[in-house]
């Protein structure tokens, strides 16, 4: 079972993979072959990490890396010794997610996010307010341009919103909407941001690391 530490009641979750040559990012494997898509899902990955690490400055969150490909030592040669880890198990998307909320709950946690690494905009800023949201709503969603999300935030784990819905598709995010208010749920939203999926999207993460350099 998941131990948070006592004095946590935020915790924080990252869906990621291991960045293995062929199995990741592979929408971009035309534009990037399989190890420069890879190294993309690295690169992205640890920057997702660095903005958490951010976060963490200013407010007290636990973080949780849920993993896929890979195993426990690759993950910690990867992204080292300073973070919970734990395979993202069987399942899709939506059940592995519902899985990773119920644990977070049922250690003590109160308000817990998810996020991926697919999207540079999810900056300590954004994390920031999407916590800040969960005081007063009991969900919060950050919708993504391609009709996904990027992040979620409950209070409790509320099974319904992960079942019944086609993953990776341009309906997660509405069909996630629509059974939130049959579930009389008011959710708050953040700001549309961008994935970085497919090779069109590569100016995405580009202006992302242009932006670094100048800040």
């Amino acid at each position: 079972m998941l131990k948070l530490p006592k004095s946590s009641k935020q915790h924080l979750i990252i869906f990621t993979r291991y960045p293995e040559p062929g199995k990741t990012k592979t929408r971009l494997i035309p534009a990037l072959g399989t190890l420069g898509a890879a190294n993309l899902q690295r690169e992205m990955t640890e920057y997702t990490i660095f903005q958490v690490r951010e976060l963490q400055k200013v407010t007290a969150i636990s973080v949780e890396v849920r993993f896929a490909g890979g195993d426990l030592q690759l993950m910690q040669d990867w992204l080292g010794l300073g973070l919970v880890y734990q395979p993202q198990g069987e399942g899709d998307l939506g059940s592995r997610m519902a899985r990773s909320l119920f644990d977070a709950f049922e250690s003590g946690a109160e308000k817990v996010m998810i996020i991926g690494t697919d999207c540079p905009g999810v900056n300590a800023q954004i994390l920031a307010t999407a916590f800040e949201q969960l005081q007063a709503f009991e969900l919060v969603l950050g919708p993504a341009i391609d009709g996904g999300y990027y992040l979620i935030g409950l209070r409790q784990p509320i099974p319904e919103l992960f079942v019944n819905i086609e993953w990776g598709t341009a309906q997660v995010f509405q069909k996630t909407v629509e059974i939130a208010h049959l579930l009389n749920l008011s959710p708050v939203y953040l700001p549309t941001l961008a994935d970085v999926d497919r090779p069109e999207d590569l100016p995405i993460w580009e202006q992302t690391l242009e932006g670094e350099m100048r800040s």
